[in-house]
């Protein structure tokens, strides 16, 4: 029997036992979605001893090893591979869906050139938000962040931690570009990356969904000021070698973007001169750190490429 048209597959990567309870979490809204999934795969990513618990506790759910080396890039592509319904939707391991995001967010699908969309990701502190973190930043720690379309509207891309795709698309520029990613402290956008790939397939179209809502848990050590000087710095870094890999200039949507923050810094400390208290100059020099320590990231990643570019390639004595 073939799939129908709008079956689906939920992908969940995974690679530690510490998040066990946010995937069974995970887990449990993605089996609540008033638009039931045809399957839903759990990848785990090299961690035999996960892999068997997974196998053994799991329910109702397929469990995979990651097929490819370590990184999450390789984690969703297995996932994805063994799919075969139309469309795969991908979800990180420390989300909570609304029980209305899968019926919502296939909806642009109707289009035949929407080859993806995305939803909107609002950040679950696990204590109170972080007074000095301003809303343009909140992609710092996975979420949504002010100034993105508050109604169904194309967009250049969206974030795995919330993304469908079309299976025959995706497949076709081979997925998620593997070694290229997040792995340990390295911060690579290959979401970015794989929506850009997936537009050049016949002009196909992102959009994206903000009624289509999942909840992305961020642990206490995340709310610090240090982690998100350290996540700009990254951003700015990978954002580079993601332009190194497009012969297209790929980053319209990040000059942009940084073009709106002057009026965010002035919003904010007009608010404090107003009055509206300490917090307001607090996100301004938020909006200050960010910017300058994605600036400071991009600079050293591109002073390195020109630097391995110039390095002579030493050729072994014949």
């Amino acid at each position: 029997m073939n799939p129908s048209p709008l079956a689906i597959t939920i992908v969940v990567p995974t690679y530690t036992e510490k998040r066990w309870d946010y995937l069974l979490r995970t887990l449990a809204s993605a089996r609540a979605q008033t638009h039931q999934p045809a399957e839903i795969v759990v990848v785990v990513d090299h961690n035999p001893a996960m892999f068997e618990r997974a196998r053994a506790e799991l329910t109702g759910v397929t469990v995979l090893a990651n097929a490819y080396p370590q990184g999450v890039s390789g984690n969703r592509n297995t996932g994805a591979e063994h799919a075969v319904t139309s469309l795969i939707a991908f979800l990180d391991d420390d989300i909570v869906a609304d029980p209305q995001w899968l019926a919502r967010q296939i909806e642009p699908f109707a289009d035949p050139r929407v080859v993806g969309t995305g939803g909107a990701i609002v950040p679950a502190w696990a204590g109170p938000a972080p007074r000095w973190m301003p809303a343009e930043f909140l992609w710092a720690v996975g979420g949504s962040y002010a100034g993105m379309p508050t109604e169904t509207a194309p967009i250049r891309n969206v974030w795995s931690a919330n993304m469908i795709v079309r299976r025959d698309v995706f497949l076709a520029v081979d997925g998620f570009r593997v070694g290229f990613g997040k792995l340990g402290d390295r911060n690579r956008p290959e979401d970015t990356d794989l929506c850009l790939r997936m537009s050049a397939v016949g002009g196909g179209r992102w959009m994206y969904v903000p009624s289509a809502v999942i909840q992305h848990e961020v642990p206490a050590e995340r709310a610090s000021f240090r982690f998100f000087v350290r996540r700009c710095y990254a951003e700015g870094r990978g954002k580079v070698q993601m332009a190194g890999l497009h012969q297209n200039d790929p980053l319209g949507a990040e000059r942009s973007y940084l073009w709106s923050l002057p009026k965010a810094f002035l919003r904010h400390l007009g608010g404090a001169v107003r009055g509206q208290g300490l917090d307001q100059l607090l996100r301004a020099g938020g909006v200050v750190a960010g910017v300058a320590a994605a600036g400071v990231g991009g600079v050293v990643e591109t002073v390195s490429a020109r630097r391995s570019a110039r390095r002579p390639v030493v050729r072994p004595a014949q």
